[in-house]
């Protein structure tokens, strides 16, 4: 029997009807399934965000879940900001409707699972703030319907899919703040609806996609604190949706288009910090006027600053600092006034330029949201504006390093906001007001290298925030006031030193519990060290040298177990050497030298390594083995000592008899007078004796000015003997070239100088020697040339010759910036460059070193027609009648650098006509650096690769190994005004070894998981 028509219709709605819902029945409860499944992983310990997580009701129900419709599908998850600590469960890939899932801002760790690749429909995926690790999963690029993909700031380690392309919908792409390597894929450029780009803060390197033009819809880019290099793209400058402009702090170079305001006119954010772009300020980013924030500092601009700053209303930042921005003239600081229109303003830097002139009266009437005010490091002269105090909101004011004269003027006591006041190394006289003792708010005070008279203010005791103090090289006088010493909160540096201050040390310094450390050296201090100074119990350097410092050495300095370096030099201290100091087992640096101390030397501790303890100038002490049955034999000493006196003083007459020339008479009391109070003299018999009598098996080898011998003093220290060679008319002035120059220099990274001898030898003759720490591993030439290698045989590897390469940036950086009369050194190569057992790199042979007096800028005083320096290492100035200067120094740097890594000296006889060292590597960069790099370190780095490694090292240590190139190249330009300075050297070679170590690390990881199986 037929079945009528409609009731075959019913039948077949009423099981859909049925089956649909059965459906959505299991839907949903395969949905709350992985919900539980989610929670599972969820800390007990979070905060208890998912109590409506009942599994007795509907998850639409539940805090942060999201259905299309009651009771069907789950198609959104936020839970951002809910405090949540765990992983995020595998089952999350199940819910295969979600279109949302927002897990920002809680402490999520593990890595991503790979089934969150399942979610085909997803749009949003934010995962940012969290500590999620691992790489990205490789099905990530599936997610076809993703419009916003987020995981900034976790841990993410691997490079950025070249598959990203696939993601033809991705509007927002942010990966910053992560471990990412690798270069940008070329084919992001074909995402045309992307409009946000964060990858800032990882290790990409490379160059930025040629073809970014093509994003049309861009309006915020962000590319800052990765290793990028090149010339930026000009199609970028082409994107006039852009709104935020960010690449700083990568190795980017080229000029900026003067016109980029006019081709990017929503600008708001334009931040090209720490390139090295060159060329001048683009004018047109003045008529921007919306734009927000200008930050171009750490470049290599120059040239002034352009008009127009009185156009932007809504400025915020305005950063120029650090680049070669030029003013002249009393109103050279014009362009101030023209700031005062932007009443938004919170930050202004032009410090580290070469702005002259004076602080114009209407710095004063800048926006009062100013709270950062950078100016150090130009050339500004007259008096601080007394208008400055208007600056309410001011929370810095930096003046340092310029030539600013008068006094500190009363008005900046009311810059109650202030938390850093710095106005070090101008010429302000006069006294301090006691209006800065109303600065409360203060934790850093730095005023040294003025010409500050008077009392320290008793105010001052007032800054109960304050974590650094330091009035050095001032003209300070009286006592030190108890207030100072009661300032608890001191954590970083109080230095006082080079002063007039007199009277005893405050008992009231044991408050000072915290601080680093302590300089009181170079002043008229008396009376007894207090025992209270062993409360200090945070410090790792005290010194308080040159004073007139009585007592004995109290025991309780034992009690500073992190205490580095004491100098209590050149004092009346007397007693014992407290063995206590034995146990001090961070000490590396004591100098007890030029007191009246007397017994017997300790032999513990750092006692155990005499190179690093100075005691010279204490007749009354003895080493342990010269101390035995001392006092019974007195008498008998006594004897000896006047039988001695007696013996010499028959031999002086003697030898005064003989017709030798007084010219060397002159001169040795010209080379002691230089070294007097330094250094205690060794007679031409001792170093014969050091040396075996200079034994050619104890020849180490030559240099322009004599040869070096290894030797042992008698308490058998390794030393190494500079014997200069007489008969060279230069040699004199080489000893005392380098005696002047390492007087009152000290780092660790410039070869020691122990003692010095001047005499005559047996037959004799003039002889002059200079006494050095004996370095075990050789010069860097020997190791660049292959005469020295590891143990293994290997040759440096990256990260060795890169420390070796910060280590001499920073002994150049200390000899320019640091000392009290800046030195350059002249003569700069591998072979005076040391190695010592740690593989430290340590500047010696200063034969050629000159200090450079104030006079103006970079330019010493001395004149000379000698060409200073070596072959192939002398910048072209020299040759051309110019002064030996820093710039100089850098020249021979950015050359040492280069020889370093590609293996090549100067000389080289591959180098003819017009090719030299500098132009082959510039023919290879940036694009081809393995062409010029060390095949010993290619096979160094082949090896790594071989291992399994490759994937994680090539592209970072070729994107570091390009900025080391670079470096050296921006060194070694033939204009010394083109040169970067040594600091900022010693910055980018620092960033690239941060880089590498952490790659280092990451593959170590890499290592122990695999090892363990996961």
């Amino acid at each position: 029997m037929a079945v009528p028509s409609h009731l075959m219709l019913k039948a077949t709605i009423l099981f859909v009807l049925i089956f649909g819902v059965e459906s959505d029945i299991r839907s949903i409860v395969s949905d709350k399934e992985a919900l539980i499944s989610f929670k599972s992983r969820i800390s007990l310990e979070s905060p208890n965000s998912l109590s409506s997580w009942d599994p007795n009701t509907s998850p639409c129900n539940w805090t942060g879940v999201v259905c299309n419709k009651p009771g069907q599908r789950v198609v959104g998850l936020d839970l951002s900001g809910s405090g949540l600590t765990g992983s995020i469960s595998p089952q999350i890939g199940n819910r295969s409707f979600l279109r949302s899932l927002q897990l920002q801002n809680n402490y999520f760790s593990g890595e991503l699972p790979y089934e969150i690749g399942n979610l085909f429909r997803l749009r949003v995926l934010n995962v940012s703030s969290n500590s999620i690790e691992g790489m990205l999963p490789s099905n990530l690029t599936q997610l076809t319907e993703l419009q916003i993909l987020d995981l900034t700031e976790n841990t993410l380690t691997g490079r950025i899919p070249e598959e990203i392309s696939h993601l033809t919908k991705l509007e927002v792409l942010k990966f910053g703040r992560n471990r990412l390597y690798g270069t940008i894929p070329p084919a992001i450029s074909n995402l045309s609806s992307l409009t946000t780009i964060i990858f800032g803060t990882n290790n990409l390197g490379g160059m930025i996609p040629s073809d970014i033009g093509r994003l049309q819809n861009l309006k915020e880019l962000d590319l800052t604190l990765n290793n990028l290099s090149g010339i930026v793209p000009p199609s970028l400058y082409n994107i006039s949706s852009l709104v935020n402009l960010e690449v700083a702090s990568n190795q980017l170079w080229g000029e900026i288009p003067g016109d980029i305001g006019l081709k990017l006119p929503n600008l708001l954010v334009f931040n090209f910090c720490f390139n090295m772009f060159t060329g001048k300020i683009p004018w047109s980013l003045h008529n921007l006027t919306n734009i927000k924030i200008i930050r171009m500092a750490s470049n290599l601009l120059e040239g002034t600053v352009p008009p127009g700053l009185g156009n932007l209303p809504a400025l915020r930042m305005y950063n120029i600092g650090f680049n070669k921005i030029v003013s002249s003239g009393a109103d050279g600081l014009s362009f101030i006034t023209s700031l005062t229109n932007s009443t938004l303003l919170n930050f202004l830097a032009i410090d580290g330029n070469r702005l002259e002139g004076v602080i114009p009266e209407s710095v004063g009437n800048l926006s009062k949201n100013l709270f950062k005010l950078y100016m150090g490091g130009n050339r500004i002269y007259g008096d601080i504006p007394t208008s400055i105090g208007g600056l309410s909101g001011l929370t810095l004011l930096n003046l340092t390093d310029n030539l600013i004269s008068g006094g500190i003027p009363p008005e900046i006591g009311r810059l109650e906001e202030l938390q850093e006041l710095s106005l070090a190394r101008n010429r302000i006289s006069g006294g301090v007001p006691n209006s800065l003792g109303n600065l409360r708010k203060l934790n850093l005070i730095d005023l040294s290298g003025n010409s500050l008279v008077g009392k320290i203010p008793s105010t001052f005791g007032n800054f109960k925030s304050l974590l650094s103090m330091d009035l050095s090289r001032n003209r300070f006088n009286g006592s030190i006031p108890t207030e100072i010493m009661s300032l608890s909160s001191l954590a970083r540096v109080l230095n006082l030193s080079r002063n007039y201050l007199s009277g005893p040390l405050p008992q009231e310094v044991g408050i000072l519990k915290k601080v680093v450390a302590i300089d009181l050296s170079d002043n008229r201090l008396s009376g007894n060290i207090t025992s209270s100074i062993g409360s200090c119990t945070s410090l790792e350097e005290l010194v308080m040298a040159r004073n007139m410092l009585s007592g004995p050495i109290p025991t309780t300095i034992a009690d500073m177990k992190g205490l580095d370096t004491l100098d209590l030099s050149s004092n009346q201290l007397s007693g014992s050497i407290p063995t206590e100091i034995e146990d001090l087992g961070a000490l590396h640096s004591l100098n007890l030298s030029f007191n009246n101390l007397e017994g017997v030397v300790p032999t513990g501790g750092v006692f155990k390594n005499l190179s690093q303890v100075h005691l010279e100038g204490n007749p009354e002490l003895c080493l342990h083995f010269a101390c035995i049955n001392a006092r019974g034999r007195g008498k008998v000493v006594k004897v000896l000592v006047i039988t001695s006196i007696l013996v010499a003083f028959v031999l002086c007459v003697i030898l005064a008899s003989l017709f030798f020339v007084k010219r060397s008479k002159s001169r040795v009391t010209k080379a002691s007078d230089t070294l007097e109070g330094k250094h205690q003299m060794v007679s031409y018999n001792d170093i014969r004796l050091a040396t075996g009598n200079f034994n050619p098996e104890n020849f180490v080898g030559k240099g322009s000015f004599g040869s070096v011998y290894k030797g042992y003093l008698c308490q058998g220290i390794a030393v190494a003997v500079k014997v200069l060679d007489t008969q060279r008319t230069s040699s004199w002035k080489s000893f005392l070239a380098e005696c002047e120059a390492l007087r009152n220099v000290r780092h660790r990274n410039l070869v020691r100088l122990i003692t010095s001898c001047s005499s005559l030898d047996f037959k004799n003759k003039e002889f002059l020697g200079l006494v050095y720490e004996f370095l075990s591993n050789g010069s860097l030439d020997d190791w660049i040339k292959g005469r020295k290698t590891h143990a293994n045989g290997n040759a440096l590897n990256v990260v060795e010759r890169l420390n070796v390469a910060i280590d001499i940036a920073c002994a150049l950086d200390y000899l320019h910036h640091d000392c009290e009369v800046p030195v350059v050194h002249c003569d700069l190569k591998p072979s005076n460059i040391l190695l010592s057992d740690d593989m430290t790199a340590k500047l010696g042979d200063f034969g050629l070193a000159r200090m450079l007096m104030e006079t103006t800028g970079d330019q010493p005083s001395i004149s000379s027609n000698v060409l200073k320096g070596s072959i192939g290492y002398i910048p072209p100035e020299y040759g051309w009648g110019e002064k030996p200067s820093k710039a100089g120094d850098v020249y021979s740097f950015g050359i040492m650098l280069l020889e370093l890594f590609t293996g090549k000296d100067p000389t080289h006889e591959s180098f003819s006509g017009s090719l030299n060292l500098t132009r082959w590597v510039q023919s290879a960069f940036p694009s081809n650096v393995e062409q010029v790099l060390d095949p010993e370190l290619l096979q160094l780095m082949s090896s790594l690769h071989s291992n399994g490694e490759e994937p994680l090292s090539a592209d970072i240590q070729q994107g570091c190994l390009t900025t080391i190139l670079g470096v050296g190249l921006s060194c070694a330009v033939e204009s010394r005004d083109g040169r970067i300075s040594i600091r900022d050297v010693l910055h980018k070679l620092k960033s690239a070894r941060d880089t590498l170590l952490k790659l280092q690390a990451t593959m170590a990881e890499h290592r122990a998981l695999a090892t363990d199986g996961r």
